[in-house]
């Protein structure tokens, strides 16, 4: 029971020696990242840099002691840091005390929404946050996040949290630009850009945070209007409650839900990835209570929101981290530079932090995937383009909502209009298949055989009646409907009592209704419902049997039948017939 509480009681009891070569390796390499990311990043969050390292201190041994991914590594993320600014700015300025007391009410409530959708078991409810939709915001935040980095290059402060106002900000602040800053921003990122194509693996953000640093003090730069970090508070974080309001909580209610989903998408995306590399299981529940509780703990411990990181779990696996320890490992050394070797980070300039953020929220734009979903499904390209404009040019918040709000729509409209196929025999392979693909099948007369291929409820039934009437109105004299319900895995009772009325419609106009394929939940909804048993048969030609229609149920021909009716599917689709809706 204790073990399946906290998972590290599990991984230390059975751990090997030989894993621990790759959990020290991997655990030294991500603390040589986190020490200028974390930095960074909470810069990103409006927060003082030094809580980019408590960050990566508490919380990361939190989730290795409760999380099931044994490589994933928990910290502050441009994401988050974004959603953070976004949401908290609206209360207090930016690095103000106040400012940093709303931050930890902030992590304190992601993680009390995390840790409550894990123990409600609830992960599965950020599947509604599809991949389109994550796809167009994180393209779009990522253009925010690069773009409120310009003022720290530029050495001037810009307002603005939309692309267009930071943009607008920026541009009207050119001509105050500080060119020593300049020089210093872009030329760590072509530095950054230059080793990381050059030396993956090497640690470039760290060889550049000590260069500038260098180069800012033995210069003097900082009297020539380069901001710098200055004083870095040297210890370990103290402990402490974040204050808490009713106002301040209604306020940051939107910005907790959507860091909420938002960092565990992250996180779980990234977990399930590495994971499936390394042949285990991670579980989307018990992972939401590790984060919801990193991110309570960070709130007591001086920390901005933490979620799991897709550059920092990916050198983390292929460091050769094995086990949990890892992160223990990049902890530990975490809490030694902030207890000895904080004041070497004075001198270091605000336009490095920037030029960090900047190279790695690069590669979150993804320009391939639009393309790509166009070409296969349009209105999921749709849903992307309108995540991603609404991101940009509304905000943060709006932009993920619309976003999902539009693709829900989407959702709501591909079931409110079924594919239903009339359906014929191939009289060979002794199939049945939808008439407008297969134009020589054979039709029975008197006889309409409709194949639904959705689960049926009040949204679609009026789709389906009156799919049902043309039908209908095309075949004159049809005498029986046999409906293959082989697609349809649910049926709720406003559907169930629609297609009461329609037999009882069309049974005084002398056409029959017959089921064929149903499969069991929909057949006890129909026994609970009273329908009569006769009606209900096992397939299409056992319902075309009971209708007097066919003598024998022929059995399926050998597999060289099959194989003919493959191939000639194959060669339609490649000759792209049947493109309409209904064709499919």
């Amino acid at each position: 029971m204790l073990e399946r509480l906290v998972p590290a009681i599990g991984w230390l009891k059975r751990y090997k020696r030989e894993d621990l070569t790759g959990d020290l390796s991997a655990g030294l390499t991500v603390a040589v990242m986190l020490v200028p990311q974390g930095m960074a990043y909470a810069l990103l969050a409006g927060m003082p840099p030094v809580t980019g390292l408590y960050a990566v201190t508490i919380p990361l041994i939190v989730y290795a002691l409760l999380g099931t991914s044994r490589q994933l590594a928990v910290g502050p993320v441009a994401m988050m840091s974004l959603l953070t600014v976004a949401g908290v700015s609206k209360l207090a300025e930016p690095m103000s005390e106040q400012y940093v007391g709303y931050v930890l009410l902030l992590s304190l409530m992601i993680g009390a929404i995390q840790l409550l959708m894990g123990v409600l078991r609830l992960g599965f409810v950020v599947n509604f946050l599809s991949h389109p939709v994550i796809s167009g915001f994180t393209s779009a935040a990522a253009i925010v996040i690069g773009l409120s980095q310009v003022g720290h290059l530029l050495g001037v402060k810009v307002p603005g949290e939309t692309f267009l106002a930071i943009l607008t900000g920026a541009l009207t602040r050119l001509g105050q630009t500080n060119l020593v800053t300049l020089a210093i921003g872009l030329g760590s990122i072509g530095l950054l850009v230059l080793l990381k194509k050059r030396w993956p693996r090497f640690p470039a953000p760290l060889v550049v945070v000590g260069a500038g640093t260098l180069l800012v003090l033995l210069l003097g730069l900082d009297k020539s209007g380069v901001k710098i970090v200055g004083t870095v508070p040297q210890g370990l974080p103290g402990f402490s409650l974040p204050a808490v309001s009713l106002e301040s909580l209604r306020v940051l209610v939107p910005t907790a839900l959507t860091a909420s989903f938002v960092g565990f998408m992250e996180s779980i995306a990234v977990a399930k990835s590495i994971a499936a590399k390394a042949k285990y299981k991670v579980e989307a529940n018990r992972e939401l209570k590790a984060l919801g509780l990193a991110n309570i703990v960070a709130s007591f411990f001086s920390s901005s929101p933490v979620t799991g990181g897709f550059s920092r779990t990916a050198v983390n696996y292929q460091a050769g981290a094995r086990t949990g320890l890892a992160s223990m490992i990049s902890a530990a050394m975490i809490m030694l530079v902030l207890l000895f070797l904080t004041p070497l980070f004075y001198y270091l300039p605000n336009a490095i932090l920037a030029a960090i953020v900047l190279v790695a929220v690069y590669g979150l734009i993804d320009t391939r995937e639009p393309r790509h979903l166009w070409k296969i499904k349009r209105i999921d390209a749709v849903t992307l383009l309108v995540t991603f404009a609404a991101t940009l040019l509304l905000g943060i918040e709006t932009g993920i909502l619309l976003g999902a709000g539009f693709s829900l729509l989407v959702f709501i409209g591909r079931s409110a209009y079924p594919h239903i196929a009339e359906l014929g025999l191939l009289e060979r392979e002794q199939v049945f298949r939808n008439v407008l693909r297969y134009p020589e099948v054979r039709r029975f007369s008197g006889v309409v055989i409709l194949r639904v291929d959705a689960s049926l409820y009040f949204a679609n039934m009026s789709f389906v009646e009156e799919r049902l009437r043309s039908v209908l109105a095309q075949r004159p004299g049809t005498r029986w409907v046999i409906w293959d319900m082989a697609g349809v895995g649910d049926m709720d009772a406003v559907a169930i009592d629609t297609m009461e009325q329609l037999q009882r419609q069309y049974s005084e106009a002398g056409v029959q209704f017959l089921y064929a394929g149903m499969k069991g939940p929909v057949l006890d909804l129909l026994r609970k419902a009273g329908w009569p048993q006769n009606r209900e048969h096992l397939s299409v030609q056992a319902a075309l049997q009971a209708a007097g229609l066919v003598s024998t149920i022929h059995p399926a021909l050998p597999q060289e039948g099959e194989s003919n009716a493959s191939e000639r599917l194959r060669s339609r689709v490649a000759q792209g017939t049947a493109a309409s809706t209904e064709a499919r």
